[in-house]
């Protein structure tokens, strides 16, 4: 069963993951050193900084200043079945509703305001493709992937995850980096001086499905993951 615990301090020596499944509150410190804790959650927090080229103490200090988010689940104890309803329920919830909205709000966007700012046309593209992959991405995890992952949690071993996991890693990759590509043409969400309320919201939901995804890919690639794998080869050993 899903629980709330008291978790030990954790290091320089700690994974990005394990920092933020510690804690979902530290992904905003994350976020804002530009450290990726999803699909590079592997690395740990020496190396994440040595990449980025960013002061280790200073990053530290950010991570322990984190006031401890109301949420306190570890969903590292949850059962495979919890986890994956719970991904299904709350993050695909939360995408089937804001890519039609904010398509919708691009989509008037680029006609109000294109002429003025081209980078508007490869924004939407980009987005387009983000979400038509996102949704096919969702239906196969919903179809394919997490039956599967539920019958392993039920104890059938004959149920192979390897590969399904692997793709399902290789397109967070793709999504991970359409988001960064959005990130970078609208200039971290920033809207013109001559933005419209529309404007505004269109890069204000982008903010926040770049957000809710990091989470997403987070609990998939770092726990529910990992986990269905481990529990399935232990069944045949």
């Amino acid at each position: 069963m899903l629980s709330v615990t008291s978790q030990p301090s954790l290091n320089l020596t700690n994974t990005v993951a394990q920092w933020v499944r510690q804690d979902p509150a530290r992904s905003r410190i994350f976020e804002k050193y530009g450290i990726d804790y999803c699909c590079g959650g592997k690395a740990t927090l020496q190396q994440a900084c040595e990449k980025r080229g960013l002061q280790v103490d200073e990053v530290l200090a950010a991570l322990h200043s984190v006031q401890p988010s109301a949420d306190q689940s570890d969903w590292s104890t949850a059962t495979l079945s919890e986890l994956a309803d719970h991904i299904e329920q709350t993050h695909h919830t939360f995408l089937k509703s804001e890519l039609p909205r904010v398509a919708a709000l691009l989509s008037r966007t680029a006609k109000a305001h294109g002429a003025r700012h081209v980078w508007l046309a490869e924004l939407k593209a980009t987005f387009d493709r983000f979400a038509a992959e996102m949704n096919a991405h969702m239906f196969k995890e919903e179809h394919i992937l997490f039956p599967r992952i539920r019958r392993i949690d039920e104890g059938d071993p004959s149920m192979e995850v390897d590969q399904p996991v692997a793709m399902m890693e290789h397109e967070h990759d793709r999504a991970g980096s359409d988001l960064e590509a959005m990130r970078q043409l609208s200039n971290n969400y920033s809207p013109p001086q001559d933005a419209c309320n529309t404007f505004v919201a269109a890069l204000d939901a982008l903010r926040q499905i770049e957000k809710d995804t990091h989470i997403h890919v987070h609990k998939e690639n770092n726990i529910l993951f990992p986990k269905s794998i481990s529990k399935r080869h232990k069944a045949h050993a």
